[in-house]
């Protein structure tokens, strides 16, 4: 049997937001905060940033980033077919022959397809080589620049036009995963504490949705300073390894179902990493363990060195195929990580941040 989507999780999902132009998550979100949250505030940046319990003590800030992969409009030719660049970090051998959504600023979605020169007409060589993304263009249907003017515009936001649909049990697959479960988990965790939580909470938790972590990590390096934390906990996706070609004395081994995923490495503070260890045994949620010796390629990097620096956590929900328009996760990954960080927040105690 298929597990039901959370719904708040589903219209996340359903949201167009590329980095720099997330306006369709940040309404999402605004409309699930704001019933729950003692305060929703944005920034410059377009952070969504809801607080919870205002005089706790400690602040614990929990950031996931509600930006997804997308494309850009550059360059339009007189015929009306449109050239792009990438809107984060893109495997170019899937961008052709993708249905792309175009977000018009003249109002509408405008539908079309990404195209190359076809297989046939490629010599031997050029079929072995990963097409050069000046060699790649969209076709809106249009005959010509005029009429391609009329509809979009250079600089217009494009994503790809997968939606979120169940696979199997508790799978699902959707483009946007990256990291819309992130910022659907730490929204969530607010949600249930302020229904479930009365009276038992200590600390002040302040859930962010970022902007901007696919062109680098920027929505995160400024709300850290509106929020001032004393913990930060970032949540983002890790790379499931348990799919064939993918070597696991390389990379690790991270299974999707089997939990979310604890960082440790010099990215992650120790006593914010025991404490969601401890979490996991006691509340019998699943768990597993990843090491990240460098700077971690989420949230968490720059949490931990803003300011005059923050304990910083890590936690990633396991995933298949990241940065492609099939990103697939296991739902009960979702729910254990929801549990788990709720689980956090209720173990701080005032002023158990002196300890670090």
């Amino acid at each position: 049997m298929l597990m039901e989507i959370p719904a708040f999780f589903e219209a996340l999902m359903g949201a167009r937001s590329p980095s720099g132009y997330e306006y369709e998550a940040q309404r999402v979100i605004d409309a699930h905060m704001e019933p729950v949250a003692d305060t929703l505030q944005g920034d410059a940046l377009g952070n969504r940033i809801a607080r919870l319990n205002l005089k706790g003590d400690p602040v614990l800030m929990l950031a996931g980033h509600m930006d997804e992969l997308g494309l850009i409009i550059r360059y339009i030719n007189k015929e009306g077919f449109l050239y792009f660049d990438t809107l984060g970090g893109h495997d170019l051998g899937i961008i052709p022959g993708r249905r792309v959504q175009i977000l018009s600023s003249k109002g509408a979605i405008v539908q079309g397809v990404t195209g190359k020169r076809a297989v046939h007409l490629m010599d031997a060589e050029e079929r072995k080589k990963a097409p050069e993304l000046h060699k790649l263009w969209i076709d809106i249907g249009v005959k010509s620049q005029t009429e391609a003017l009329e509809r979009v515009s250079i600089g217009d936001p494009i994503v790809y036009a997968d939606g979120l649909a169940p696979l199997f049990g508790s799978r699902v697959v959707g483009r946007a995963i990256d990291n819309r479960a992130g910022a659907y988990v730490v929204c969530e965790v607010l949600r249930r504490l302020s229904t479930e939580a009365q009276g038992l909470l200590k600390a002040q938790v302040v859930a962010v949705a970022t902007t901007q972590e696919e062109v680098g990590t920027r929505g995160a390096a400024v709300s850290v300073y509106g929020v001032q934390p004393h913990i930060a906990v970032a949540v983002d996706v890790t790379h499931a390894t348990d799919h064939p070609e993918c070597d696991r004395c390389k990379f690790g081994d991270v299974k999707l179902g089997a939990g979310p995923v604890l960082t440790r490495g010099p990215n992650i503070n120790p006593f914010v990493y025991q404490r969601l260890l401890d979490c996991c045994r006691q509340a019998e949620i699943p768990y597993q363990i990843e090491a990240d010796g460098r700077p971690t390629g989420t949230d968490a990097r720059v949490l931990q060195v803003s300011r005059s620096g923050v304990a910083t956590g890590l936690v990633s929900i396991p995933l298949r195929y990241m940065h492609t328009p099939a990103e697939t996760i296991d739902l009960e990954d979702l729910e254990n990580t929801v549990r788990l960080l709720k689980a956090f927040a209720l173990s701080l105690i005032p002023g158990e941040y002196g300890h670090f």
